[in-house]
């Protein structure tokens, strides 16, 4: 059974938010709908989405407040869509992370076809380059660079060497020893405190999502990459 596209329309307009849906399901889109921003925050938090239409003014919570908490949770595609049309609002939206800006009222064609861009550009990987994926983060291995959600991290060889082990065995708890063979080599002399120092220095660098971590330390054993 192939899974549907998944869009949250977050709009706090009945009529408008109705409208959408049933075009959009009538093309054969899953969606959903939320009109409270902060809401709508949370589901962004909890659920898998591969699209989002924001509304820019909401209650509680506005959008442009939601895109920017939004790009520090994921990388999904984000469509502004609302009746303000000043320069401003718009470049503020694109600064802050949305992918594309459209001013209501808008023609459904139109809609569908910066949806189909949006979708297909998340579609496209790096033509015959290797990477790891966790959660929202993605290491490029010939490039040695590292992406976080939409912001590049800058890591040190060695720290890109540990995360990329951590990676590699995600979901695998892993002991301070092993990781010490594994990264660091048999024969290395030091302090065995180097492991939590550079997990320290990793974190420091790649933050963490609300209430989620990528890097776990199991107390007396050592650490996991979780999904």
């Amino acid at each position: 059974m192939i899974e549907k596209t998944q869009i949250l329309i977050v709009e706090d307009e009945k009529q408008i938010a109705r409208f959408i849906q049933m075009e959009l399901e009538h093309e054969g889109y899953e969606c959903s709908v939320e009109s409270n921003g902060a809401a709508a925050l949370d589901r962004i938090g909890q659920d898998h989405f591969d699209l989002i239409l924001l509304d820019v003014m909401l209650p509680d919570l506005d959008g442009l407040t939601i895109c920017q908490r939004t790009r520090e949770l994921s990388n999904v595609p984000i469509m502004m869509l609302s009746a303000k049309d000043d320069i401003e609002t718009k470049v503020t939206s694109l600064d802050l992370g949305a992918n594309d800006y459209l001013t209501k009222p808008f023609n459904s064609k139109e809609l569908f076809a910066r949806i189909r861009v949006l979708l297909r550009e998340r579609e496209i990987k790096p033509s015959g380059e290797n990477f790891l994926q966790l959660q929202d983060m993605t290491l490029y291995l010939e490039r040695h660079e590292v992406a976080v959600g939409e912001h590049t991290v800058i890591l040190t060889k060695k720290e890109f060497e540990l995360l990329t082990y951590l990676i590699r065995n995600k979901n695998i708890v892993l002991t301070r020893d092993r990781i010490l063979e594994e990264v660091w080599g048999y024969d290395y002399v030091g302090d065995t405190n180097v492991v939590d120092v550079y997990i320290r220095y990793i974190r420091s660098k790649i933050g963490s999502k609300k209430g989620r971590e990528y890097i776990h330390t199991i107390r007396g054993v050592g650490y996991v990459a979780k999904d």
